[in-house]
């Protein structure tokens, strides 16, 4: 199976994490779904993602002490494989596991997916549980020495047969509950998030058994790998056996994390292409947080720097994840997600070119192969407002016109020269002809 022939565009769709963290249940992600469906469907939003710790007995219980219970209980079966939470997952009781959920979202014409962490569950390997097909127990298959800094569930798989067999038996088991995407974390960069670590991808062996496990299933699952900073000098790594990556750390409604975006798509720009994808992280919009301990919050981001968010991540080619609670959609941001030219730019047809950055400002184009389209994004990243000066055909010959592709109005073209006055965080978008 070629991995990119079922993911030729950035995924998009809705990840639980932003709002739920640890404590989502069925319910709620079924009615996340539902709006997805009806609202966003239409305009390319197809997957649903049930984040961290679905597997993990009174999940968020102790949210004031920890984001992850210390050797918290957990649901598994003989075989050292983790299922559904049955108080939370109500519908995979009786080892039915994600399936009833994966069909629900198949039904409303969506895609599931689920999260993962990498390696084996530590219980598993205190208790010497079984590995599926084979005679070796989980305790000989666990790297102890190989454990995630902040998440205390699993042990690292060693690179052995067995291990291979039991990366193919939970593959294997979200083949047949349904599963179209799988987000592994703690596999990206395992250095909690040191950028030039000599042991940043030191589990690149746990990446290639993930893929072949499900080029064996026989099902067609996107792999999308975390946290980030990826090391680019293993992009050809990431892009040989994954999908998508994480070029940032968590990402949320910050501005100085959504300024230093900029640098990082910089990095990555020339390797975005069919079926590989850096990933810039979750949208952080609307209404986020509400599984923190702290409340839920609208999202700090300006709508100035909501639309320079939206505009870099389709202009890159960033896959789409939603971290909103989308039964409390509001107008403003269903706009955001429904702009069908500013989401047009997201195919990998349309390859992002940085013309230049600095402290204060960022240009960018695009040029979509397939369509002959061009376009011009012009990025105010300082306090103040800036007028933009541009010799168009400089950048596109025989260009003479431009429309704004958030505010639909034509652009200001005089001799040659589009010029635009850009408020500070914000961005002017055009397709020019």
């Amino acid at each position: 199976m070629n991995k990119n022939t079922f993911a030729p565009t950035p995924p998009m769709g809705w990840n639980s994490y932003d709002y739920y963290d640890t404590t989502v249940n069925e319910e709620q992600v079924k009615a996340n779904a539902r709006v997805l469906a009806e609202k966003l469907r239409s305009y390319g939003w197809e997957y649903v993602v049930v984040d961290i710790e679905w597997y993990s007995h009174k999940a968020g219980s102790m949210r004031d002490q920890f984001q992850y219970i210390p050797f918290a209980p957990v649901e598994m079966d003989e075989f050292s494989r983790l299922l559904p939470d049955p108080e939370r997952f109500s519908s995979s009781a009786n080892g039915q596991g994600f399936k009833p959920l994966a069909d629900y979202i198949h039904r409303l014409g969506l895609k599931f997916g689920i999260h993962i962490m990498r390696g084996i569950p530590r219980i598993a390997a205190h208790h010497h549980t079984k590995i599926l097909g084979t005679d070796v127990t989980a305790d000989m298959v666990a790297d102890p020495s190989s454990i995630c800094r902040w998440n205390p569930d699993m042990y690292g798989v060693r690179n052995t047969p067995a291990g291979q067999a039991y990366y193919d038996s939970i593959i294997q088991m979200y083949a047949d509950w349904g599963v179209d995407f799988i987000k592994c974390d703690d596999i990206c960069n395992v250095d909690n998030w040191v950028e030039h670590s000599s042991r940043a991808y030191e589990r690149k062996h746990e990446v290639e058994m993930l893929h072949r496990a499900i080029e064996k299933s026989g099902r067609e699952i996107v792999l999308s790998m975390s946290p980030g900073p990826a090391l680019i000098e293993q992009a050809w790594h990431y892009k040989k056996y994954a999908n998508m990556w994480r070029i940032t750390d968590d990402f949320w409604d910050d501005w100085k994390a959504l300024k230093a975006m900029f640098y990082r798509c910089e990095l990555w720009q020339d390797h975005v292409g069919p079926g590989c994808f850096p990933d810039c992280d979750m949208l952080p919009l609307g209404k986020i947080g509400g599984g923190f301990g702290k409340g839920e919050w609208d999202t700090h981001f300006t709508r100035d720097e909501q639309r320079t968010m939206m505009t870099l991540w389709c202009l890159f080619g960033s896959p789409l994840m939603l971290g909103a609670e989308l039964t409390k959609l509001d107008d403003w941001t269903l706009s955001l997600l429904t702009n069908r030219e500013v989401l047009a730019m997201l195919t990998p047809a349309c390859k992002p070119n940085q013309l230049y950055r600095t402290e204060e400002q960022a240009v960018w184009t695009a040029h979509n192969e397939a369509t002959g389209q061009h376009y011009l994004a012009l990025f105010n990243l300082g306090e103040r407002g800036t007028e933009f000066h541009l010799d168009l055909g400089e950048v596109f010959p025989g260009a003479t016109e431009g429309r704004e592709l958030w505010t639909e109005k034509a652009a200001n073209i005089h001799e040659g020269v589009i010029s635009c006055l850009v408020a500070p965080h914000a961005c002017a978008v055009y397709e020019v002809k």
